[in-house]
């Protein structure tokens, strides 16, 4: 997902059905609890495919809505269901996911004032990278650095603000490139070795990290292989937007290279995460750099990345009106703090605060009951046989997905049954692990509302506001994003035919996995 964290305090969530603290009794039985979930998947549907409004703001009032409707369903008191509630805002994986986006907001946003899409625009030029391939090469960085530094979430973000753009001036498909980033960052979420979901599924299926890792690339290259060529293929077919017509060309000619400084940004903060440093650190030392350079190299003021804009009539505001980070400002709307790092950072507060109503009402789904009946149903009529078993592992993992839009928080909630499962046919950690995060990593970027496509979206929708030439018609609808994830949808392709052929299968008595590494 977001960022490696201590797998000891993230295995909270969820777990194998025997909760902690009261269940919550609905009238109709424990499939009830469903109802504010199920009443918001209903709601972001409607709003997102059918009318085509892609407003977080939005999908919030469904997901209060669906919170409060699910009360009129609660026996007895309220008190617990309503405790319930923040109890799941509270839970660690959602604290982790929004820390990810709001660090990763104020770099990305630090590198875009610096010139660093102009920098791209300039290279990809000069390389003779077009229209064509550019979607192709943004999926390729995009995977790499995920990878590095095990965050998926951040590399949406910042891949949207930097590259996004720069592809679609290019000429490229506007929907096409987001389907490129957000596979990049599955790639890098299922294969990074400090990523929360690669933890998380090596963690309850009591493996070690580093075996796990191992054991995933066949699958992984698997998917990136025919995903890579389907860019290439669908960048050439599918004809990007003409932005302002002879506009479009006059700014690729007035490109400058000079914003290429922040690739020494983007490797200290790869360099960093690849070591070992926590994720925040990394990307804090990224910010540190890019404000360095930023100053240096004048692209831009102190001002620009953080400024106390006040009114005239303010106390002191005169005679301390030489400080670089203070303006006076006439128009009483413009006072205020703005700048890079408050820009970059409240872009991701709306979207905060609906998943954490999502995890709330995953929480009441789960102490309520019905999380655990879809579980019990499927175990007792599905898996009948090794293959069965492990089809039904990847099609219970992409429902909890489907519920629970954080995927490492559906990775907690699923792993204690993915285990269980797997170990009735003694099917190995490794094996157990793989199909677990698979199915997590990719579903959690391509539902439409999952965390992933919306993180990627909310940075999408500041764009307009950076660029003249940036309209909202470039900004792509959520839903029409869907089937162009094409490396998440191939992934899950390869699992459902490794489990009907057997291919990669290990049992126990094949190889036992090592101790499970605490990082």
């Amino acid at each position: 997902m977001s960022e490696s964290t201590d797998p000891e305090v993230m295995t909270g969530f969820g777990g194998d059905g025997e909760e902690e603290g009261p269940r919550i009794e609905f009238y109709g039985g424990r499939g009830m609890s469903a109802v504010p979930i199920a009443f918001f998947i209903v709601w972001a549907i409607a709003q997102t495919a059918l009318w085509r409004i892609s407003d977080t703001a939005g999908l919030i009032a469904g997901m209060l809505i669906g919170l409060i409707v699910g009360m009129f369903f609660v026996k007895g008191n309220w008190k617990t269901y309503a405790n319930t509630i923040f109890e799941g805002m509270t839970q660690p994986v959602a604290v982790t996911a929004i820390v990810a986006w709001i660090w990763a907001g104020m770099f990305a946003q630090l590198l875009q004032d610096g010139g660093f899409v102009d920098g791209l625009i300039w290279l990809a030029n000069v390389a003779g990278v077009g229209a064509a391939l550019f979607p192709a090469v943004t999926f390729v960085l995009a995977a790499v650095f995920t990878t590095g530094i095990g965050t998926g979430y951040g590399s949406t973000v910042a891949f949207v603000t930097l590259f996004f753009p720069a592809g679609v001036l290019l000429g490229a498909n506007p929907v096409v490139m987001f389907g490129a980033i957000l596979s990049g960052a599955i790639f890098g979420d299922n294969l990074a070795p400090v990523s929360d979901t690669t933890i998380v599924s090596a963690v309850t299926q009591d493996s070690d990290i580093g075996g796990v890792v191992a054991s995933r690339f066949k699958y992984a290259l698997a998917a990136a292989i025919p995903a890579a060529i389907a860019y290439v293929l669908v960048g050439g077919a599918f004809s990007g937007v003409d932005v302002a017509g002879d506009a479009q060309q006059l700014l690729v000619a007035q490109s400058d290279p000079v914003g290429l400084v922040h690739l020494l940004s983007m490797g200290v903060l790869l360099v960093l995460a690849i070591s070992g440093r926590h994720i925040v650190e990394a990307i804090s030392w990224g910010i540190v750099v890019a404000v360095a350079a930023n100053l240096l190299l004048g692209l831009s003021s102190v001002a620009d990345i953080v400024s106390f804009n006040a009114p005239a009539d303010a106390p002191l505001a005169e005679p301390l009106a030489f400080l670089p980070f203070l303006r006076i400002v006439e128009d009483p709307e413009a006072v205020g703090v703005s700048g890079s790092i408050i820009d970059g950072a409240s872009g991701f507060f709306a979207l905060s605060i609906l998943v954490l109503l999502i995890i709330a009402a995953a929480q009441i789904m789960i102490r309520g009951g019905a999380f655990q009946a879809i579980l019990d149903w499927s175990l007792e009529n599905l898996a009948t046989n090794v293959r069965n078993a492990e089809l039904t592992m990847v099609g219970s993992a992409a429902l909890i997905n489907a519920i629970i839009t954080i995927n490492t928080a559906a990775e907690v909630a699923i792993g204690p049954y993915i285990s269980k499962i797997g170990e009735r046919f003694n099917l190995n950690g490794y094996r157990r692990a793989n199909i677990l995060d698979a199915q997590t990593a990719a579903l959690g970027y391509i539902f439409p509302w999952s965390g992933g496509v919306l993180v990627g979206y909310t940075a999408m929708q500041e764009l307009p506001a950076q660029y003249e030439w940036f309209d909202q018609s470039l900004v792509v609808n959520p839903v029409e994003v869907v089937p162009f994830v094409f490396h998440g949808w191939l992934l899950v392709a390869v699992f459902v035919l490794a489990a009907i052929t057997g291919f990669g299968r290990e049992y126990l008595i094949d190889r036992e996995s090592g101790e499970v590494a605490r990082v």
